[in-house]
């Protein structure tokens, strides 16, 4: 059995600072600590090795029960930092505040107890923490229940009763805003645009639900900043740029005016600044998507964003975006640079990024080589995303990659692999729900390509190509493929006998 490496990556994760915490915390315990000895062992290792772990202590009794005393190790590392960040964030805060009250209640110290209880609530109340607001209110509606504070009387317990009404409803409504999210999160990660009727029809009954169109419907910041969110995806779904935009900076704008919250809800600012950034892109607005760009990335010095998995999350979005932004500027040569980069960073953190955002780089990449004529490392990069047998997340690039991959087998001349690759674009497509016709055409027209025998053949099928496109156009849900890859360009630098880069640049200055 292949040994476990849960240890080694708990331990590789740990900052200095982290580490320095443990290590101090392990010398107040007296006695031999054979745990410090593996933790040493394993920090040293690049990469995790059982058999020289257990070479380096053959002589220790303890390396006949190494399990244990890993399992052990482990455990002990969470504890630290468990206490580590007892005073990082709310939450934790009003947890340990919780347990001081419990136990302050158990020695009937109840004076004090009512102190805690006090400044509990009143941090509670600050953070929008509603779940512990309402039972921080359960304690303080025992001690007059329970007539422990006899200068507590009824008015007061009436009061209370309508404050837990009050925070009950708050966290139900929220809860509600949740389930909302939820529903149009999972639609844009599953296909990102919408490209069918049927997710036209469930954005469209989102954005028409009475707690998203309605006026003075979040009960709380934390469902304000939700609720605009939840505007700006919907807008984002349909290629809305102007309401998305609006609406995002809507949440930015709320949770910048609510710091304690935005910590506690970094997650959600963190993709609020991504999904803006986007429209700075598709808006054409480079200069204040580059300083996005930046402010994203500083965002690792704020208190409530330093965390690995925050951190990951803003690097590997700005990235992303950056790739794109590049791309839209026509700068390719500055996209294949920065794909180094990214490699580097993709091999560090390959196991804990998300598929959806691994798929994006490899897509990205694809299009990056294309622009500047390295067709096989672009196939190479389009054949990574077909080989994965991902069934639910972005399905759209999915779907756009492998007709992306008729256009590179077209570039490089593998004419006879084209009719086999079209009947598997085609099996694929079947059993998909799509609207676009522009697939369809597509499909025909490299066919038709492969099948022409000079090149003035193929301007011909190219020329009927961009007369049918403009057409097709004329519908917002048949340009989506311009998302992911400017089919346009394509067909001119055809036309022109000019690279498909020089095109995007001709199209950026025509804007």
């Amino acid at each position: 059995m292949k040994p476990s490496v849960e240890l080694f990556k708990l331990i590789k994760s740990l900052s200095k600072s982290e580490k320095r915490f443990f290590k101090l915390s392990s010398s107040l315990q007296s006695g031999e600590k054979n745990y410090i000895k593996i933790f040493d062992f394993i920090d040293a290792q690049k990469e995790y090795n059982e058999e020289s772990l257990k070479q380096e202590f053959k002589n220790e009794v303890f390396v006949k029960h190494l399990s244990s005393e890993k399992n052990y190790l482990y455990k002990l590392i969470l504890k630290s930092l468990r206490n580590f960040y007892s005073e990082e964030s709310p939450e934790s805060i009003l947890k340990q505040e919780i347990k001081n009250i419990e136990i302050l209640f158990s020695k009937a110290l109840y004076k004090e107890c009512g102190k805690y209880i006090q400044r509990a609530k009143e941090l509670a109340k600050g953070t929008e923490n509603f779940y512990y607001w309402n039972e921080i209110i359960s304690w303080e509606k025992w001690l007059i229940e329970d007539g422990i504070q006899e200068t507590l009387n009824e008015v007061l317990l009436e009061e209370l009763i309508k404050e837990e009404i009050e925070v009950v409803e708050k966290l139900r409504n929220l809860a509600e805003y949740q389930i909302i999210y939820s529903r149009i999160n999972n639609i844009f990660r599953s296909g990102g645009f919408i490209r069918s009727k049927k997710e036209e029809e469930q954005v469209a009954s989102i954005a028409d639900y009475h707690l998203i169109k309605g006026k003075n419907t979040a009960l709380s910041v934390r469902a304000t900043s939700m609720c605009y969110y939840i505007k700006g995806l919907c807008a984002a779904t349909n290629r809305n740029y102007e309401d998305s935009y609006l609406y995002f900076n809507k949440t930015r704008d709320v949770l910048d005016r609510n710091p304690i919250i935005k910590a506690d809800l970094a997650t959600r600012y963190i993709q609020g600044l991504t999904h803006l950034l986007r429209c700075y892109i598709d808006g054409e607005q480079f200069d204040k998507a580059e300083q996005l760009i930046i402010d994203l990335r500083n965002l690792r010095e704020e208190k409530g964003f330093k965390s690995v998995s925050h951190e990951i999350r803003i690097m590997s979005n700005s990235y992303l975006m950056e790739l794109l932004l590049l791309q839209r500027q026509g700068k390719f040569q500055k996209t294949i640079d920065l794909i180094d980069n990214i490699g580097k960073f993709i091999a560090e953190y390959e196991e804990t990024l998300t598929k959806e955002q691994r798929i994006l780089f490899m897509y990205y990449k694809s299009v990056s080589y294309f622009a500047v004529g390295e067709f096989k490392k672009s196939l190479l990069s389009v054949n990574e995303i077909l080989n994965d047998n991902e069934k639910i997340v972005r399905q759209d690039i999915f779907s756009f990659a492998r007709i992306f991959n008729l256009v590179l087998h077209f570039e490089l001349g593998n004419y006879d692999f084209t009719e086999y690759a079209i009947k598997s674009v085609n099996r694929y497509l079947s059993k998909r729900e799509r609207d676009y016709e522009t697939e369809t055409l597509l499909i025909k027209v490299i066919k038709s390509l492969s099948k022409a025998n000079k090149p003035e053949e193929q301007l011909v099928i190219f020329k009927s190509l961009k007369k049918d496109l403009k057409e097709l156009f004329k519908d917002k849900h048949e340009q989506a493929i311009l998302e992911y890859f400017n089919l346009n360009a394509w067909i001119e630098s055809k036309l022109s006998n000019t690279t498909y880069e020089q095109e995007i640049i001709k199209i950026l200055k025509a804007n």
